[in-house]
């Protein structure tokens, strides 16, 4: 372990040094993050996910940098160019800037200015007016340098030559770059425009056709907008600062005299500036500012990501679940509590024909008999309010749920679906995908690349190895924090475990098959190529119901499960006794079985888990419905109050579904009577809320919301915005809102039903 990274990311991170070290050690010997966190509490001090997280993404850092700082020592040693104090200032460096910095004029370059007037013989003519005497006469000293043989016409092209070798001696000033970078970020402005002929093409961006904004205050959001633009040809973006302040940083650093050669110094200073030096950070800055944008955007899809992965589940029960469309009708299919696919059909409830929708009626009513169906779920998409209306006017006591289908086509689609599926088409598919994810969003949901989900903002446009690296990271949480049961989880679930992946996953799915469900933890061992460090690392994440040993549904870990049944002993009783009876669990005195190895925190942890084995800390599953009788955009009405689901958080506000097919905006300023600089501290996707719909644009497709105490209706805001992403996740609670009358036209269908059934 390098003791200098240990001390450095202790003193970043604001931990011991002794629990960077304790992390780094077992991040060494393969132990992933869950594991770290939830059983190996006592060897880090009881540091959490995100504090683990932050000591393995630094750790690996500095490690770069060291090869980084490897590297160039290594370049310059091959180049014959390494000095002692150069190497003493390349170890000094503390970042990747100064490093570069320090570098920079040693880099390889292409073919520039100040090469060819160095191939002209004009460096000892540079070095003289760069000492700035003030007795030099420049003109007479350069008519020196003419000469036909080296290209060098006249006095005034020899001066020119060496001040392009003065001008790049600027440009690789470490000093000189660190002044201009501190005042581009203290005060440049970024600016865009829209290109001349590209007005109506690039409506999308009126925002920014002439914008500018301070660059140390720009919102990610508002950056991703910018470079988007940019990037598809409508926009010009340049990050700039006034000349003036930029010359009076850098010139007192290399005009230090007065005369004609002070003078000429001035020349190539004000040249490398324009030149090079200040689209070199300009550049730079991009860069930075692009990576600090990933990074918040990032953030902001990982967060809203973790709250869709642990939406409420249904649990097992019997689904019908109900993939709707107009045209080619609403594929139907009925799945068992094991999300086993039992029967499929196509109905047709939303037709002209009254025939069609009668049989629509009776088949449904049919299959929720024979199947026992316990819930409805219903796919949000097109005609998914129809249906909707259609299945409560069959009066089931049973919950009927909207569910979020995004995605859903392209699970249908996908190689994991074709092979769960192989004599399925892609209706019957994604209807399955639909009802499974109200049993098990989580279940389902880990079968998607997270970014087809659509719960962030522009990430398509941010870096796509962070991007992937954090939400897997997401994933990984949610998978581990919630458990896997081990006897019904797909092998996509089971990839995600600690310690696993995708090949011991489908191991242990083949063994599975092969020899009937795990009775046990330990039977895990018999799997091909799961070793003992596998399955140290994969045993306290996977559940087994109705094990061999009590402990085998719960969060204990196997390596534990001799010291409880310890407990037990000393209590004279079974384990199950312990589970059973919290007055037995009271007696247990925790101190008297605190080893070097197991201390109270895990103690307590088994405890909790005696207390509620296996416990989903999911929070429990309640009904949600949108208001009935607005299912459409032309229903809505400024001042209207309706429940929603809150679809997607970003940095300018909330997107709400409220079922009509088109995702509401609430503008940060209307997330609350106070204010609120981060959406994300008011709402969280799959949140249950109640809005105000503040104005409607129906030529756009926009909606604005409130749940201020008092909105203002109709007041144009910038909450009619449309989302990028906008899907429309299902569960949790709220209380239902006052129903309306039904239409008059559904009576018929109403009596016909009671009468017949």
């Amino acid at each position: 372990m390098n003791e200098a990274h240990i001390l450095k990311v202790a003193g970043e991170l604001k931990v011991q040094p002794r629990q960077v070290l304790a992390t780094a050690k077992l991040f060494a010997e393969g132990a992933t993050v869950p594991f770290i966190a939830r059983y190996r509490k006592e060897a880090t001090g009881s540091l959490d996910e995100v504090a683990i997280t932050g000591i393995r993404e630094r750790l690996i850092s500095l490690a770069e940098f060291d090869q980084r700082r490897d590297a160039i020592i290594k370049s310059l040693e091959e180049r014959n160019l390494l000095t002692d104090k150069l190497k003493a200032d390349i170890a000094a460096a503390d970042n990747i800037t100064r490093l570069e910095d320090i570098y920079l004029p040693f880099r390889p370059k292409r073919r520039t200015r100040a090469m060819i007037a160095k191939e002209q013989g004009l460096e000892p003519l540079a070095d003289l007016l760069f000492a700035q005497q003030s007795t030099a006469n420049p003109q007479a000293e350069a008519a020196k340098y003419v000469s036909a043989e080296k290209g060098v016409a006249d006095a005034n092209a020899a001066l020119a030559g060496a001040r392009d070798i003065i001008a790049e001696r600027v440009s690789d000033d470490a000093t000189a770059r660190a002044k201009l970078r501190e005042l581009f970020w203290n005060e440049a402005v970024i600016k865009s425009k829209v290109l001349s002929d590209k007005q109506e093409a690039a409506a999308k961006f009126k925002d920014y056709f002439d914008w500018s904004e301070p660059v140390g205050k720009i919102p990610s959001h508002r950056l991703l907008a910018i470079r988007r633009g940019e990037t598809e040809g409508f926009l010009m973006m340049r990050i700039a600062v006034e000349e003036n302040s930029a010359l009076a940083q850098i010139e007192p650093l290399f005009v230090n005299g007065r005369g004609a050669a002070a003078d000429q110094v001035r020349l190539a200073v004000q040249d490398s500036y324009k030149r090079l030096l200040g689209s070199a950070i300009e550049v730079e800055l991009r860069m930075e500012t692009k990576k600090r944008a990933d990074a918040e955007a990032i953030r902001v899809f990982a967060e809203n990501l973790r709250e869709l992965l642990l939406a409420s589940p249904l649990g097992r029960k019997n689904v019908l679940a109900i993939d709707p469309g107009f045209r080619t009708g609403c594929k139907i299919v009925c799945l068992d509590r094991q999300g086993k696919l039992l029967h499929n059909d196509v109905i047709y409830p939303t037709a002209s024909s009254t025939s069609e929708i009668r049989e629509a009626a009776e088949a449904v009513l049919s299959m929720v008999k024979k199947y026992q169906i316990e819930a409805i779920a219903i796919g949000n998409g097109t005609a998914g309010r129809e249906t909707e209306t259609f299945v409560k006017l069959l009066k089931l006591t049973i919950p009927i749920v909207m569910v979020n289908e995004s995605g859903a086509s392209i699970y249908s689609a996908s190689e994991v679906a074709r092979e769960e599926f192989p004599t399925q088409d892609i209706t019957v598919r994604g209807a399955v995908s639909i009802g499974r994810r109200l049993m098990d969003p989580l279940a389902e949901l880990v079968k998607l690349d997270p970014k087809s989900i659509g719960v962030g903002q522009y990430q398509h446009d941010v870096e796509q190895t962070a991007l992937k690296h954090s939400l897997d990271d997401v994933v990984v949480s949610c998978v581990n924090g919630v458990g896997v049961e081990l006897n019904t989880a797909s092998k996509q679930l089971l990839a995600y475990v600690s310690g696993l992946g995708p090949a011991l996953a489908a191991s242990i799915v083949n063994y599975r098959n092969e020899n009937g469900p795990f009775k046990s933890r330990t039977e895990l061992k018999k799997v091909p190529r799961l070793g003992e460090k596998a399955f140290e690392q994969a045993a306290g994440f996977l559940r087994i119901r109705d094990g061999a040993h009590p402990l085998d549904a719960s969060a204990v870990h196997p390596e534990s499960y001799e010291l409880v049944d310890r407990m037990a002993k000393d209590l004279n009783c079974a384990v199950n006794d312990l589970v059973r009876d919290a007055g037995l669990r009271q007696k247990i005195q925790l101190p008297k079985y605190v080893t070097e190895a197991v201390g109270l925190p895990t103690l307590n942890d088994i405890l909790g888990e005696l207390a509620k084995p296996g416990r989903d800390p999911r929070q429990k599953f309640e009904v949600f419905s949108f208001q009935s009788g607005v299912e459409k955009m032309e229903d809505l009405k400024p001042g209207m109050k309706l429940p929603g689901i809150v679809t997607n958080v970003t940095a300018f506000g909330a997107f709400v579904d409220i079922g009509v097919h088109q995702d509401g905006l609430i503008h940060v300023s209307q997330l609350s009577d106070r204010f609120v600089s981060n959406p994300a501290e008011v709402v969280k996707v799959s949140q249950k809320v109640m809005v105000t719909v503040t104005e409607v644009d129906l030529p756009r497709k926009r909606i604005a919301l409130s749940m201020k105490a008092a909105p203002v209706i109709g007041a144009s805001t910038t909450g009619t915005r449309t989302s990028p992403n906008a899907p429309r996740p299902a569960g949790g609670g709220f209380n239902r809102p006052a129903q309306p009358a039904k239409p008059a036209a559904v009576d018929w269908f109403t009596a016909a039903l009671n009468k017949k059934h």
